[in-house]
This record gives structure tokens, C-alpha cells and sequence, in this order.
């Protein structure tokens, strides 16, 4: 377990959402409030792994679609969490071995196997940045990310399961407008959270009694408040849909249902 491995100065009392979402994945870099903390939610929320799942699943396949289909050969992946199979690099270097992406997450065993693992191929590129999505300036002020990527041409922003840790609305949305302004035309944000629109009312009010508790630190949106962030963007396909219903990959009767998930899914370009 993590524990062996734990960075110097690490806080591994509180739970991490990095760890916690390497816990319900099947991973070993996490710690006891991670479990602990997991337990909880999967406690109200049974389907919790299956929803992991699902939005790692569409990470890889918007992934692709913007590789293949819209041509997109740099990436900035903001709440990267802990490496595992198919990382934004490797999807994307499968279709252009040129590709670049630049990691960004905050917690510090993010960070330690982030450089070790988040390896390119010799024709791409990739960098870890220890920074916060809630200071997108220091993000956008990091002189390794405008070393690495050309801000010339478009990019793919990828906010995935990370923009339901941010509680305050207005803040959220002002931290993805300050992120999407600074993009070249062209360019794209994919993004996921979580929602309790498809939930009954009893698992509803569970859910938003944990989150008020402290014991929970997702909060949901609903359908309109995610579209916010996708305000003057063009939406791709399918537009606002739940993760596993965004171009799918096997039939109807094979995916899960909003009500097991409960994550929306998006992905917009830029005029």
C-alpha cells in the first residue's frame, strides 16, 4: 500500500480525491482516510466504482476523438490524479506520436508518480505541474507549460472529474472561463461531474446531507449549471449527456444507467 511510499511532509490523514479515486479504481496509492472516505460514499452511493469507470472510460475515448477527429496533438490535463492504464499521453500518442500534454493536479504522490510514470514516447512530450485548479493563473503563468505547448494552436482542456470539488458555482465557472480565454480558436474542453439529477429523492437528500456534514466533498451540478461551463463553446455530438452516453462504444443495452453514474459529460469547442 501507499503507506511505504508516502512523500515527505504528506498529510495522510485527510482524504485525498487523487487517492480516494485510485482506491475505487483498483489502485494500491492510497492511504486509510482514503479507504475510510470511499467506504462512506460507497456506502449511499453502491455504483460508486462502476462510475469511476465509466469516467475514465470517457476521458480515453474524447481523448481519441479529439486526436482523431478534430486533430488535436497537445492536451492540458488539469486534475490529473495518480497514473494508471491509458493516460491522456498514451491515447493520444497511439494516433499522433508528436502529442504533448502538460499534467497538472495538486496533491504531492500525484506528483511522485506522475514523474516517474507519465513517461512520452521520444517524438512527444509530457510535464507534471504541481499546481491547483483553483489558481488557473498560476497554471496559465507556469513557464514549463508555454515551453511545452503551443498556444498558437489549438488545445484540448481536459477537466475531468475535478471541477465537482470546486463548490462555490460562480468561482467554477470563472476559473473554466479564465482557463477557455486563454485557448487559441480551435480549441476544446472536455469535461465531467457529478450530478444527483438522476438519483431518487431519498439518495438525493443523503448525498446532500453528507456533502453538508463535511463527510463528502463532491457536489453536484445539475444539467444547466454544468452547461455553464460550456457558455460560447460549440457542443461536439451529443452535447450534455450522462459519461456513458457520450459516443458510446458498445449498445444501449450494455451501459449503465444515469441513475448507477451519476456524472455528466461533455465536450465544446471554441469558435
Amino acid at each position: 500500500m501507499a503507506e511505504e511510499f508516502a512523500p515527505p511532509g504528506l498529510d495522510t490523514s485527510t482524504s485525498h480525491p487523487a487517492r480516494r479515486y485510485n482506491y475505487w479504481l483498483g489502485g494500491k496509492d492510497h492511504f486509510p482516510a482514503d479507504r475510510a472516505s470511499g467506504d462512506l460514499i460507497e456506502s449511499v452511493h453502491p455504483t460508486v466504482r462502476l462510475s469511476v469507470r465509466e469516467n475514465r472510460a470517457f476521458l480515453q475515448r474524447s481523448v481519441r476523438f479529439l486526436a482523431s477527429e478534430a486533430g488535436i496533438d497537445q492536451f492540458l490535463d488539469i486534475g490529473t490524479g495518480l497514473p494508471t492504464a491509458d493516460n491522456v499521453h498514451e491515447v493520444a500518442q497511439r494516433i499522433h506520436p508528436h502529442t504533448r500534454v502538460v499534467y497538472v493536479d495538486n496533491d504531492p504522490m500525484v506528483g511522485v508518480h506522475a514523474r516517474a510514470l507519465l513517461t512520452s514516447n521520444p517524438e512527444g512530450r509530457t510535464v507534471y505541474l504541481q499546481e491547483d485548479l483553483r489558481s488557473p493563473g498560476a497554471i496559465l503563468g507556469n513557464p514549463q507549460l508555454k515551453e511545452t505547448l503551443d498556444f498558437g494552436r489549438p488545445i484540448g482542456l481536459m477537466l475531468v472529474a475535478v471541477l465537482h470539488f470546486l463548490p462555490d458555482h460562480a468561482q467554477a465557472t470563472a476559473v473554466v472561463r479564465e482557463l477557455v480565454d486563454a485557448l487559441p480558436s480551435g480549441s476544446y474542453l472536455a469535461a465531467t461531474n457529478f450530478t444527483l439529477d438522476h438519483s431518487s429523492p431519498r439518495l438525493a437528500a443523503v448525498a446532500r446531507q453528507m456533502i453538508e456534514q463535511g463527510r463528502s466533498d463532491a457536489h453536484p451540478r445539475t444539467k444547466k449549471e454544468f452547461g455553464d461551463f460550456f457558455t460560447g463553446l460549440g457542443l461536439i455530438g451529443p452535447g450534455i449527456v450522462p459519461v456513458a452516453d457520450w459516443f458510446p462504444e458498445v449498445p444501449d443495452d450494455e451501459r449503465p444507467t444515469p441513475e448507477q453514474i451519476g456524472i455528466y459529460a461533455a465536450v465544446g469547442r471554441k469558435p
